[in-house]
């Protein structure tokens, strides 16, 4: 099998790659860096952006199965370069893998396609998309995912998976985020502290999107259909997000603020860089505090019943590699 793996060299891209090359599959990578890396386990590189036609028709020709892993994700920034990117990159590799043949499709998505800022405990598939979205990545995965489900054809399979917060060794986003702002003392709880949440660790994600792609073919019950995935059973947040800073030796949240409170901080951030404007990323958004405050789990059931999604990396065991990993890379 030849697969075609977009944003190849990010977290969770990487891994899909390493596993693919593991079980002996051909890969080629379209990413917008060099990974040397990624040549050094016989892969094929190819440079180039989503946004350009003729750089994602070069890379999807003579593929049997694409990944499309690679997105903007940011909680803040600007909306035509996320949309550019998330939305407008997703069409390209769709109409450019139809062009080419190419019979499979598995677009990475995201839990927050359905987040409202509300409580969502072990929702299924059938939850709805908000009629609103407090931010622009949410609503931009949305919008390629819908596109990337609406693809799915006689002769072209398509399929999405939601890996909620994805974690583990060479996490370049929630342990850096999480380390980085409880050493400056701006790591606050927000809420009582009760909510629960699914995590996903970076190898159970990976090993999914290739459970689904070899289930995934036209016609198949996989075909067409979202997927959410996580570990094995959600974790308390604040529990877990302790736990893993006392592991790696850092300290915990400086205090702990009412999920009002920080909604209303987190409106004054918004306005100030949308009026001034500023650059960077606020340090609280409306978003970023709903997912600190609420409950937002889901049911697996779907993916376990249609191409057999099973953890086999257990919280515990993944902490502690994770612990290990930033040990020996420690977070500047």
């Amino acid at each position: 099998m030849i697969a075609l793996v977009t944003g190849g060299g990010g977290f969770l891209g990487r891994r899909i790659v390493e596993l693919l090359r593991e079980r002996g599959d051909d890969v080629r990578v379209l990413a917008r860096g060099s990974y040397p890396a990624l040549v050094e386990l016989g892969c094929e590189c190819h440079q180039g952006d989503l946004r350009t036609p003729q750089d994602v028709a070069k890379a999807v020709a003579g593929v049997d199965v694409v990944f499309h892993v690679a997105a903007m994700a940011a909680m803040w920034g600007d909306r035509e370069q996320i949309f550019g990117i998330n939305v407008d990159g997703t069409r390209n590799l769709l109409s450019a893998a139809q062009n080419a043949g190419v019979q499979r499709f598995v677009y990475t998505s995201s839990p927050s396609v359905v987040y409202d800022m509300k409580d969502l405990c072990g929702v299924d598939e059938s939850q709805p998309y908000p009629r609103k979205f407090s931010a622009v990545y949410p609503e931009s995965k949305a919008v390629a995912e819908q596109e990337a489900l609406a693809a799915n054809a006689a002769n072209f399979a398509t399929c999405a998976l939601r890996p909620h917060l994805i974690w583990g060794p060479r996490d370049t986003h929630i342990v850096p985020m999480l380390v980085q702002r409880a050493r400056a003392g701006k790591l606050s709880q927000v809420g009582a502290g009760t909510n629960l949440v699914d995590v996903s660790y970076v190898d159970n994600a990976a090993l999914a999107h290739l459970q689904a792609a070899d289930a995934l073919a036209p016609g198949s019950v996989v075909a067409g259909n979202p997927y959410f995935i996580g570990d094995e059973a959600p974790v308390n947040l604040w529990g877990w997000v302790r736990s893993l800073l006392e592991r790696l030796g850092e300290p915990g949240p400086s205090r702990v603020i009412s999920y009002p409170a920080a909604r209303a901080i987190a409106t004054g951030f918004e306005c100030l860089y949308r009026l001034l404007p500023l650059s960077g990323e606020p340090l609280l958004t409306r978003f970023t505090a709903a997912q600190f405050a609420t409950s937002h789990y889901f049911s697996h059931e779907a993916a376990g019943r249609d191409f057999g999604y099973q953890p086999t990396i257990s919280n515990e065991e993944g902490l502690r590699r994770t612990v290990q990993w930033f040990a020996a890379h420690p977070v500047s």
